[in-house]
């Protein structure tokens, strides 16, 4: 059972008021810059700590759970996404995980919908064009874009972030589709307007835009492979802001510079912030710098359910967002 007041080690600088609200009830020892700490650090910090409070940005492996003290006993996610945790062998060593799920929902469905609008409608290109100083004037055929009504968006994974974006694709006349492990319910998929395929094959077939917000689990690693890409229109575009390494990125390389795709959105990366230069050179892909969740409203929310999970620990109760190895 951790102490009253447990010594809480946090990886990353977060926001100010999460900080100080954690110094009211924690022991906590808080990061000085806000640079990933190296594996030599997280392994001391592991020895040292009742709660580990780690961000994406923290690989915790077997051999790192493999290092911890006895006194360590959960690691309170910063962030939704467990991936990067060994939920399986942390659980062995009777540690629990918890994360924060839910908070990015509707910035992460709104990045979405922000990149699927700048790819069809080549936002960026006339960004460029006026920043430059090079922009003439109006004109019929100057960087013509997509219309969004009438399209078919295929989302797949339709947890909590992909319904977001079914509501707001609906919005822009989308015809919504998706792919998921298990449907949903009836009357939910009445309320999206939203069509089950049980075939991701023939879904993507079909399928104008795809919006990959499914997590990264062994099963979905390359889900989106050189095969099933091939199986995409010429015309379609990719969106993703949920995990890198669910698309075969040399794959989509390739065929984004083969014109065997339209365009593409990413926030996230198969090889992390090492990003493929010919795949930065690309005038079709917009890319961004993990900013699916970066809101001071999601940070701030964040902070706020990592301090409930470690509180009510401290207080000898299961957290209320643990994760179980079930549930990945």
């Amino acid at each position: 059972m951790a102490p009253e007041r447990p010594t809480v080690v946090v990886t990353r600088r977060l926001p100010a008021q999460v900080e100080a609200r954690m110094g009211e009830l924690f022991d906590v020892r808080l990061r000085q810059d806000d640079t990933p700490m190296s594996r030599e650090a997280l392994a001391c910090a592991m020895r040292e700590a009742d709660v580990l409070v780690p961000t994406i940005t923290d690989r915790i492996d077997a051999g790192l759970i493999a290092q911890a003290g006895e006194r360590l006993r959960l690691i309170a996610n910063y962030g939704a996404g467990v991936d990067h945790i060994d939920v399986e062998t942390a659980r062995s060593r009777g540690v629990l995980v918890s994360n924060t799920p839910g908070v990015v929902t509707e910035d992460t469905a709104d990045m979405t919908m922000a990149l699927i609008l700048a790819v069809t409608r080549r936002i960026p290109e006339g960004l460029a064009t006026m920043q430059a100083g090079e922009w003439e004037g109006w004109a019929p055929t100057a960087l013509l874009g997509g219309r969004l009504a009438g399209r078919r968006l295929g989302i797949l994974g339709m947890g909590r972030i992909g319904q977001a974006v079914a509501r707001r694709a609906a919005a822009f006349g989308c015809q919504v589709h998706y792919h998921n492990r298990r449907r949903l319910r009836p009357e939910t998929e009445a309320e999206l307007g939203a069509r089950y395929w049980e075939s991701l094959d023939q879904m993507l077939a079909r399928m104008d835009i795809l919006s990959i917000n499914c997590p990264h689990t062994p099963s979905t690693f390359h889900l989106v492979n050189a095969r099933r890409l091939r199986l995409m229109k010429p015309d379609a575009v990719i969106v993703n802001t949920s995990r890198g390494e669910v698309i075969d990125e040399n794959a989509l390389t390739r065929m984004l510079r083969a014109g065997e795709l339209a365009g593409a959105g990413l926030d996230v990366y198969e090889r992390g912030t090492e990003v493929d230069t010919h795949l930065r050179e690309l005038r079709n892909v917009v890319l961004l710098p993990h900013m699916g969740s970066a809101t001071r409203e999601g940070r701030l929310e964040m902070g706020e359910k990592v301090i409930l999970n470690v509180k009510t620990f401290a207080d000898g109760h299961r957290p209320p967002d643990q994760v179980v190895p079930a549930m990945l």
